[in-house]
């Protein structure tokens, strides 16, 4: 701190951060894939299936977790995670249990998992 004096004032100067502190990064979904998710969870919502969305943004990857009813256990999990990205692809869908029912580069491939079940509906 530093004291400046006038001729019938006198002035404290506080120096502020130069910059705000650093905030964590964290995985998100961009505009484009939320909007493939979200065509698609629309579609599952029309026809009855499904109730319920969650979306987490976590440091190391972002989930999309589809409930049929809001107090259960997420029925499917649709997961980005840039770690993988170069080896399996960033995109899964898990289920219920744990299995990955498909994982790949491309969203809207990966989406096409829920296309069979709408056919079987």
């Amino acid at each position: 701190m530093e004291r400046v004096t006038g001729e019938a004032e006198t002035a404290t100067l506080i120096e502020f951060p130069r910059s705000p502190p650093s905030r964590q990064s964290v995985v998100a979904f961009d505009r484009r894939e939320l909007s493939e998710i979200l065509n698609v969870y629309g579609r599952m919502v029309a026809a009855g299936e499904w109730r319920d969305y969650a979306i987490d943004m976590l440091k190391d990857q972002a989930v999309f977790s589809i409930f049929r009813r809001t107090s259960e256990m997420p029925l499917y999990r649709i997961e980005k995670n840039p770690k993988l990205a170069r080896r399996q692809g960033a995109f899964s869908v898990v289920a219920a249990g744990g299995l990955v029912m498909k994982r790949g580069h491309d969203l809207g491939q990966v989406l096409r998992v829920f296309d069979r079940q709408l056919k079987l509906v």
